[in-house]
Parts: C-alpha cells; sequence; structure tokens
C-alpha cells in the first residue's frame, strides 16, 4: 500500500474546561487546563497511524515554547519532524470546552502554516498515492503552495477537509482544488453554508457537480450523507456519551481516508469512521488512545 501525504498544522492544544462561555464582563473559573498535541494534519495523522495505514506527516515546526512541546512530543512518537523552522514561532489553538462537551477554538497561527512546495519535493512522489489537505493551510499566504505541488502530482488522489473557514478561501483557489477531484468531507453546517442550500442532501449534489468525486457531510450522532458516483445515500451514527467534541471530524476524516485505502466502499468506510468519531468525542481531547482504539474496533461487524 503507498502511503498518504498529510499536509497541515501540527499545534498545541490548550484544552481550558470552563462551564459556559462567558459573556463581556462576566468573571467565570476554569474548572480545568491541559497540553495535547493536536492540529487537524496532526490529528488525521493519529488516525492512519492507528489503523496501520502508511502515511508521512507534512507539517512544519516552528520555534518557542509551542515549537518545542510539539518537538518533543513528536520525537516520542516515533514521527520525523518534517522541516524544523527555527526563527518562526509555533502557533497553539485554545480549545473552550463547556459544560456539554461542545468546543470553541481560538488559533494563534504560527510556523505550523508556513509551507513551501520545495520542501515537498524531498518526498519520493513514487511512494504516495494520496494527500489530505486541509482548509485552514490553504487560506493562508502559502497555501497556493501547497495547491501548486498538487497540481504537479495530478496522479494523487486528494482529499480535502475545507473546514469551518471555506467560505473564507479565495475562489480562485477552491476551483483549482476542486479541478483536482478531491474527495470533499466536511460538516452539514458548512455544507449548507457554502453551498446555500437548504438540505444537505442538496448541498451534496451541489459540491458533487463541482468535484465528480466523493462527497461526505457529517451530521453530529445523525451520521454522515454521501454522494458518490451520483447517488445519494445515508450512513447512520453511534450514540455516544460526550465528553469533548474535539477533533472528531479529524478523526473521522482520517478514518474514512485509512478504510478506503484498506478496500472498503465508501458506506462501509463512513460507517466505521461514525463509529471512531463517536468513541473519539467519549474521550478529552482529540485523538483517541490505543487502547481505547483497539478496543472500538472490535465491535466492527460486516455491514448487512
Amino acid at each position: 500500500m503507498k502511503q498518504t501525504l498529510v499536509i497541515g498544522s501540527t499545534v498545541v492544544d490548550v484544552i481550558v474546561a470552563i462551564p459556559h462561555l462567558p459573556s463581556t464582563g462576566e468573571d467565570i473559573n476554569v474548572t480545568a487546563q491541559t497540553q495535547r498535541l493536536g492540529g487537524c494534519a496532526y490529528n488525521v495523522s493519529n488516525m492512519l497511524r492507528l489503523t496501520g495505514t502508511p502515511y508521512t506527516l507534512c507539517s512544519p515546526v516552528g520555534s518557542g515554547l509551542y515549537g518545542d512541546f510539539v518537538a518533543e512530543r513528536l520525537a516520542q512518537l516515533g514521527i520525523p519532524c518534517f522541516i524544523r523552522l527555527e526563527n518562526v514561532p509555533n502557533g497553539c489553538c485554545y480549545c473552550i470546552v463547556e459544560n456539554d462537551g461542545e468546543r470553541t477554538f481560538l488559533s494563534q497561527h504560527g510556523a505550523e502554516y508556513v509551507f513551501s512546495r520545495s520542501w515537498m519535493h524531498r518526498i519520493d512522489s513514487e511512494s504516495a498515492d494520496s494527500v489530505y489537505i486541509c482548509g485552514l493551510e490553504i487560506e493562508e499566504p502559502t497555501g497556493s503552495e501547497i495547491i501548486l505541488y498538487l497540481e504537479e502530482h495530478p496522479e494523487y488522489t486528494v482529499f480535502f477537509a475545507p473546514g469551518p473557514r471555506i467560505s473564507s478561501i479565495p475562489q480562485e483557489r477552491l476551483n483549482r482544488i476542486f479541478a483536482l477531484h478531491p474527495v470533499l468531507h466536511l460538516n452539514d453546517t458548512e455544507a449548507v453554508g457554502f453551498t446555500k442550500r437548504a438540505a444537505v442532501s442538496e448541498a451534496a449534489a451541489a459540491l458533487y457537480e463541482k468535484t465528480g468525486n466523493a462527497v461526505v457531510i457529517t451530521q453530529g450522532k445523525d451520521g454522515a450523507f454521501c454522494m458518490d458516483r451520483g447517488r445519494g445515500f445515508s450512513v447512520p451514527g453511534f450514540p455516544a456519551e460526550v465528553a469533548d467534541t474535539i477533533g472528531a471530524g479529524d478523526a473521522h476524516a482520517g478514518s474514512v481516508i485509512a478504510y478506503l485505502k484498506q478496500g472498503f466502499s465508501l458506506e462501509e468506510s463512513v460507517r466505521r469512521a461514525n463509529r471512531i468519531a463517536a468513541a473519539v468525542v467519549s474521550v478529552n481531547g482529540a485523538t483517541l488512545p490505543d487502547g481505547q482504539y483497539a478496543a472500538t474496533v472490535q465491535n466492527f461487524v460486516p455491514a448487512l
């Protein structure tokens, strides 16, 4: 199996638990605070690691307190540092988690959002057949560098998770990515808001028309709606006790990539990803511990 290039950010998630988002001028107490490795690309790559799917994490690591934290944690996990930018501070993400598990992000962008396609030329292109990209990196000034690299390799299958910033990405860049026929992965709010369609099924059809490839739209506890080869279908979700929702979308996207590469159909891949996402929201933080992943996949049964 060839590898997937996971292009994007690795940051420090500063997870702050509070009863509720404060109103202007309100004083509230933080109930807990932790720091963990996070970022969309890292979260996706972790699912590829858990599933035994070959990958390379193409994530710049910067300097400073957060850069050192990222570099040290990657080394502990045996993950090579793709490139170290010693003179550019690494950013972080403040993940504000309320009592109901809903999260709000406050991001400080740094070196993890600086890209050059010349760095990508270090990779043996013959060893890869697919690429994951996120909308946050594409929106940044150097996002065009990522697109140029992808345009140099039309043989890659592109998995594109535009995220909540989809409407802020320059249209010219979106058009170039859509021309690469990516598999799209986004949630229902993003899909409906971007396409200005009233229903998720209509949004999926509109996105499919733009890319000519599979579309996966997650719907939280309700599962996901997919469009593939002109056919739309729903894949039910799984119940979960929600600790927080950090990283659920990334875990879902990474699982879909992994199971597709293992030869499962889109429908079965999404069904399995729904189960994984339900497990992720039941733990604190963006990633599923190895032991809990093993317990989760034991529950997989063949689709009827």
